[in-house]
């Protein structure tokens, strides 16, 4: 079901009409906000196993740098489910 779909419910709705629309479109920021961190984290696990297959003795390095990005990055979903959270119950 679409977001538009949701939102003519909600209009339709009345009583709970807010609450309807406040949902939807608090998923629909939050399904944008996953979006990046998601492409993000693929880059950076694809771009950190190809240094580690051209040079293994810095696999070590990579594999600890590349750990701390995912960490960063994945921080990135987590603020956008906190945003998610603070509009749900708003």
């Amino acid at each position: 079901m679409s977001a538009s779909a949701i939102l003519a419910q909600a209009a339709e709705a009345g009583g709970d009409a807010k609450n309807i629309a406040a949902a939807a479109s608090a998923g629909y920021g939050y399904g944008l906000a996953a979006i990046g961190p998601g492409i993000g984290i693929g880059y950076l696990v694809g771009q950190s196993v190809q240094a580690m297959a051209r040079q293994p003795e810095a696999a070590g390095m990579v594999r600890t740098t590349m750990f701390l990005g995912i960490a960063f990055t994945e921080a990135l979903a987590l603020i956008g489910f906190v945003v998610f959270i603070l509009l749900k119950f708003a």
